[in-house]
């Protein structure tokens, strides 16, 4: 048989471990130009635009 625990992990000692595994939401902000929420730092999926000025053309689906 291999190593095995010799006595019973706490709560609050499992807890600890765990905290850092929670997981969170992405950051996102409102884009300037079309009001919808992006993440920061990166182009508007949705209308195309960084910092005001248009990046890469967006074609409508309709």
């Amino acid at each position: 048989m291999g190593p095995l625990p010799k006595r019973k992990v706490s709560r609050r000692r499992r807890g600890n471990r765990r905290s850092h595994d929670s997981l969170v939401p992405p950051h996102l902000v409102k884009c300037e130009e079309c009001d919808n929420y992006k993440p920061s730092h990166q182009v508007c999926p949705h209308c195309g635009t960084y910092k005001g000025t248009e990046v890469i053309a967006i074609e409508d689906e309709e």
